[in-house]
């Protein structure tokens, strides 16, 4: 199955447990993280996570599945952010 047909299939969620932890389903792929922010694209558009002390817990794209500890402060989907090179494929070159 190619991947867009799979994403357009992947159901998406977000739990956030206490502004401490934050789990979402649907996640296509990740294009930046730092301390801040974690900019990620998912089935459904594309979603900035702001806050302080993130790091990504897991990460599981063929599930995607993601897990981001921290003090979650913000969670937008913002489609005017554009999609750049992933993260992710630049390093692991996919």
């Amino acid at each position: 199955m190619a991947q867009e047909e799979r994403s357009r299939e992947m159901p998406h969620s977000v739990i956030l447990e206490g502004r401490e932890k934050l789990t979402i389903s649907g996640v296509t792929d990740v294009h930046s993280f730092d301390e801040e922010q974690v900019l990620l694209e998912t089935v459904r558009g594309m979603l900035v996570v702001r806050g302080q002390g993130l790091h990504v817990e897991r990460l599981q794209l063929e599930a995607g599945e993601l897990i981001i500890l921290g003090e979650i402060g913000l969670l937008e989907y913002d489609d005017s952010v554009q999609p750049r090179d992933s993260l992710f494929r630049r390093i692991f070159g996919g």
